[in-house]
């Protein structure tokens, strides 16, 4: 568990440098399609708060039993409060801070921090600082499930 931890962290400090690169044109061979993904060729989830990026899941990996993303939140602003029925949530923060509600408590969280969200905890995240606030947020399914409270 520790090395899928470091693993999971490796990648998303990784990716987080990536993701600020110009895209690329990069081709991934046949052989590798469904176990290999590049940030710069996936689609990123743009909202009025931030962005998702999902680099793996179900649909990205058939088989995954995780999911895995890219997340940020602008500052001043916060992600709706939401829930996951079907899977615990673990966010590292790669840069900035935010204060992260969790079932009506709330903490700061840096550069460096991380959470364990269980499933159906409510939570969300609000970036109370002046820079993007990015974070790698990992899912323990592949076919992760949203619920939003707003």
């Amino acid at each position: 568990m520790k090395k899928l931890a470091v693993a999971a962290l490796g990648l998303g400090l990784w990716l987080a440098g990536a993701a600020d690169e110009k895209p690329q044109e990069k081709t991934i061979p046949a052989e590798w399609s469904g176990k290999v993904t590049d940030a710069a060729q996936l689609a990123v989830e743009r909202n009025d708060w931030g962005t998702l990026q999902w680099v793996c899941n179900e649909k990205l990996m058939p088989g995954s039993a995780q999911t895995v993303g890219l997340a940020t939140i602008l500052p001043g602003k916060q992600n709706p409060v939401h829930y996951h029925p079907n899977c615990e949530e673990v966010l590292y923060v790669i840069s900035g801070q935010g204060l992260q509600s969790y079932d009506g408590r709330t903490i700061l969280l840096k550069a460096g921090m991380t959470i364990r969200i269980p499933a159906m905890v409510k939570h969300n995240m609000v970036n109370t600082g002046t820079d993007t606030l990015r974070t790698l947020v990992s899912f323990s399914s592949g076919d992760r499930k949203t619920v939003f409270m707003q």
